[in-house]
């Protein structure tokens, strides 16, 4: 309201140039699709007869003085340096802003040093991203979904703004869509999941897991919680080979789980290992997950699990928009 109680009149949205990279190109489509103050934009990724890059950013002159953002996935090594180079060059080109899209961050689960020698290269991936240049409007605006470890937001240097969101509001919207969605509870499969995710789903009974040892095994077992007669959806940030959900979902069916469900946001599964979740490697198709929902912040991923049961892909298009516009 202004001082004679009058409503202010909205503040005009953003016009975004979104730019992306090869793998992120269906995500920004979906970005894109989302609204119409966002303009993608390309760049020419190719390379040198001796296998460096040679890139070339469209459009250069015609993103002097507006707002620009970069989709990014670092799914390995041998891409990053070429996104890197990217990243550090379209906010010298006189851009108003500039906001970084980088969905999962991939060294996130290496944040610790548990001896002398170990490399912690969360850190280092900080501090490349880091070391982007200011642009005319600031600190660059740096988007991540469901870090590994919120205490890595300290691993950023005042040249980058974190901005930690999360896929959760996708996991609840579609659990809300279910036949049984009176008969959720939520599992976590250690301490830390409970941690970075049980305030945003106080609402659903919890059981929470943990790994004991007993003599050289780690096993899983239910620290508290009761998940029989209910749907199970076990939540974490992310997955690689998947071992320590399919050993949670064990030991919920054999404490009365009528289903079992995960979610994770991040569906990294190296070297295939999500083939180990499909209907056809369950000789009872009865134990296999009912669904196992991911976010696309792996597009690789994506493609790999298309139209394989139970698979089911939730975008962060919607929330990538919105981010755009802070």
């Amino acid at each position: 309201m202004g001082q004679n109680g009058e409503a202010q009149p909205l503040s005009p949205k953003k016009q975004v140039h979104l730019f992306y990279c090869v793998e992120c190109e269906d995500l920004a489509r979906k970005v894109a699709a989302h609204s119409d103050n966002i303009t993608l934009q390309s760049i020419n990724w190719r390379n040198f007869a001796d296998g460096w890059p040679n890139l070339y950013i469209n459009s250069a002159h015609d993103i002097r003085g507006q707002h620009v953002a970069f989709l990014a996935s670092f799914s390995s090594p041998g891409v990053v340096f070429e996104q890197i180079s990217v990243i550090y060059a379209l906010p010298r080109l006189f851009v108003a802003s500039f906001t970084l899209v980088l969905p999962f961050f991939p060294t996130g689960s290496f944040e610790r040093m548990e001896e002398e020698g170990d490399v912690a290269t969360a850190f280092t991936m900080a501090r490349i991203l880091s070391n982007i240049p200011i642009s005319r409007g600031g600190p660059t605006s740096l988007v991540i979904y469901d870090i590994h470890a919120l205490q890595e937001r300290f691993y950023f240097g005042d040249h980058v703004l974190p901005l930690f969101e999360t896929g959760i509001p996708l996991l609840k919207q579609r659990l809300d869509q279910l036949p049984d969605a009176d008969k959720i509870v939520v599992a976590f499969p250690d301490d830390g999941a409970w941690k970075r995710f049980h305030k945003q789903l106080d609402h659903f009974p919890m059981v929470v897991c943990a790994k004991v040892r007993e003599g050289d095994k780690r096993i899983v077992r239910i620290k508290e919680g009761n998940p029989a007669g209910f749907h199970v959806v076990i939540v974490d940030d992310l997955v690689q080979s998947g071992g320590t959900l399919i050993e949670c979902q064990k030991v919920l069916a054999a404490h009365g789980a009528a289903k079992v469900s995960a979610y994770v946001t991040h569906g990294v599964f190296p070297k295939g290992s999500w083939e180990r979740f499909t209907l056809k490697n369950y000789e009872n198709p009865e134990s296999a997950f009912s669904y196992f929902w991911i976010t696309d912040s792996c597009p690789n991923t994506v493609k790999a699990i298309a139209n394989e049961a139970p698979f089911e892909v939730l975008s962060l298009a919607g929330s990538i928009a919105d981010a755009l516009q802070i």
